[in-house]
């Protein structure tokens, strides 16, 4: 197998999609290094069958005389739906639109290699939806070409209901291309049991008094982003010199023997046992997967935030059906049950008053499942998080390499 890159493991990580856990998570390798930096999108980049850079004019050309089909093949991965498909079956009743849900998603590299050659050749992939996660591969569909560019005029309910966070992406500038279908954090988790201060900062990571309790994550775009953090850089505008001042601090903190290990997923048992006291992780598994005992913080210097997202091949035989889909998913009231299966970050905020209005009329153990849901900020962050979050850095192909050399060596301990 080629290597992972184990930040790109973050994902579904709930007990009863242990099956899936291990692919879910090898998804995203160098999933914010994207195949072309700012500069050449900018300028629209060409390449087989369109470019990265659209207006109105591509808008209404390629949405000219497409209409609606009343079927759909929508490609997802493994546990981003309900076992019984009640949200696929609601916008079924609603629309009329016959729906083939398919889980065959399991990595995003392999994934881009099965699409790549019919979209290059302007040929179906069989499917009229697919989510993909922010990072290379996403990259290079949009530069490449691959994706239909989205009809705003028909994403009426995304204009009104998504989060101010998750409109116009850096790396999908205006939601030219895509709209975000869940998201996940990276921040810190720390286990009350054995640290009695509260946790604020990256800063707590680097202290001294920590030392051979502390976790870090083994990726390099994760670890690069905390070390930036640390020093009040912004990760997506980032320069060689500041990833050099970054790594410099981050092998202090190693060398002082403060960090116990660097970490894929595994840290998860570790900060509920008390292995270690405080590490960097990600939301999904603090809501599901960790002990109580264990929070889950946005520093105040930042976290990273991932996004998956919606997006049409342009190849697509049913874009418009398609497009009536993501659309729908972001009326409040369609979303929420999703948003209960799922527990990662919703990009429609307006579920949460609908999931606290029926955990008030619920009692037991679902009163006390949906009441967390609706309060979790792991699932509903503060604006103030959602501020200080940031994506990882787009790199060119030499960026991303000497950006591998700077950081790779810190985990290994070279």
């Amino acid at each position: 197998m080629t290597h992972i890159d184990p930040a790109l493991l973050r994902g579904l990580t709930r007990p009863r999609l242990a099956r899936s856990d291990a692919s879910r998570r090898d998804v995203l390798r160098l999933m914010g290094a994207a195949g072309a930096g700012l500069a050449l999108s900018a300028c629209g980049v060409k390449g087989q069958g369109g470019k990265a850079n659209v207006d109105q004019s591509d808008v209404q050309k390629y949405w000219a005389g497409k209409a609606k089909t009343g079927k759909l093949n929508w490609a997802n991965w493994p546990g981003y739906m309900q076992d019984d498909h009640a949200t696929i079956k609601a916008f079924e009743k609603a629309t009329g639109i016959k729906v083939t849900y398919k889980e065959v998603i399991q990595e995003s590299g392999p994934w881009f290699g099965k699409i790549q050659a019919p979209l290059a050749a302007g040929q179906s992939i069989g499917f009229d939806l697919m989510v993909m996660t922010n990072g290379i591969q996403l990259e290079k569909c949009r530069q490449l070409g691959y994706l239909a560019p989205l009809d705003p005029s028909r994403l009426k309910n995304f204009a009104a209901n998504a989060g101010a966070g998750f409109k116009n992406p850096s790396y999908d500038p205006g939601n030219a291309f895509t709209i975000p279908y869940e998201s996940g954090i990276t921040g810190i988790a720390y286990n009350t049991k054995y640290v009695k201060d509260e946790i604020t900062s990256i800063a707590q990571l680097f202290d001294p008094k920590y030392k051979g309790k502390v976790g870090m994550m083994g990726d390099s775009q994760e670890l690069g982003n905390f070390g930036m953090f640390l020093l009040g850089i912004d990760p997506e505008k980032s320069t060689p010199a500041d990833w050099e001042k970054a790594a410099a601090k981050l092998r202090e903190q190693r060398d002082k023997g403060i960090v116990r290990k660097y970490y894929t997923q595994d840290y998860v048992d570790a900060v509920s046992k008390g292995d270690v006291w405080m590490t960097m992780a990600w939301s999904g598994d603090v809501y599901s997967l960790t002990s109580p005992d264990v929070k889950f913080v946005v520093p105040r210097e930042g976290g990273t935030i991932w996004t998956d997202n919606m997006c049409i091949p342009k190849t697509a035989e049913n874009p418009v059906d398609a497009l009536t889909l993501m659309d729908w998913l972001y009326v409040p009231a369609n979303n929420a049950p999703l948003t209960e299966f799922v527990n990662y970050i919703t990009p429609v905020p307006g579920t949460q008053q609908i999931i606290a209005a029926e955990a008030a009329k619920a009692t037991g153990d679902e009163k006390k499942e949906l009441t967390r849901l609706s309060t979790s900020p792991l699932v509903y962050p503060s604006p103030a998080d959602m501020a200080r979050l940031r994506h990882y850095r787009r790199l060119t192909q030499a960026e991303e390499t000497q950006y591998q050399k700077i950081f790779e060596p810190i985990a290994k301990g070279s």
